[in-house]
């Protein structure tokens, strides 16, 4: 079922079912925020290890919604399955690291970490994220329970993925 009011209303509203199916969803929201010049987008899975962030696609979708006041936030429980699967992300947040900001909870306990996409105007949230299954709209209520979750989550974290590395 695709929601035709408001701007995000290329995007589905609705429940999903399987990883290409999530994985759709992740390329149509990142190719919509660059098409509607979404503000801000929050980024938060466990380590990102199945999401299409090193897909061209996905790169060029990124690069083309970077743009000055423009906000991206990381949430992670570690960063490692990115630094190896995800080259062109990796390359992007390096060329934009003054609009990222990436954070991780280490601790956390990866079956109850947030996976999901959250901007002002549609969210998608896999409820399991072992079987891809979730939920993406545009309801008020829904972005509102996803962000104070990811709020919560936020506090709990600390600067993490760091854009460069020194080397001594």
């Amino acid at each position: 079922m695709v929601d035709d009011k408001g701007p995000q209303a290329a995007l589905p509203s609705g429940r999903f079912t399987g990883r290409k199916d999530f994985q759709q969803l992740v390329r149509d929201a990142l190719a919509c925020a660059a098409r509607e010049g979404w503000r801000e987008i929050i980024l938060s899975d466990p380590d990102f290890a199945d999401w299409p962030l090193g897909e061209r696609a996905v790169s060029e979708s990124l690069r083309a919604w970077s743009a000055t006041g423009r906000r991206c936030t990381l949430l992670a429980c570690r960063y490692d399955e990115v630094a190896v699967r995800h080259a062109r992300f990796v390359t992007w947040r390096r060329a934009w690291s003054h609009i990222i900001e990436a954070r991780a909870c280490a601790s956390a306990d990866t079956l109850e970490f947030p996976s999901a996409i959250w901007s002002p105007g549609w969210a998608m949230q896999r409820l399991d994220p072992e079987r891809c299954n979730g939920y993406s709209g545009t309801e008020p209520e829904r972005r509102l329970l996803l962000r104070e979750n990811l709020q919560e989550w936020l506090g709990k974290s600390g600067p993490a993925f760091a854009a460069t590395t020194l080397g001594l």
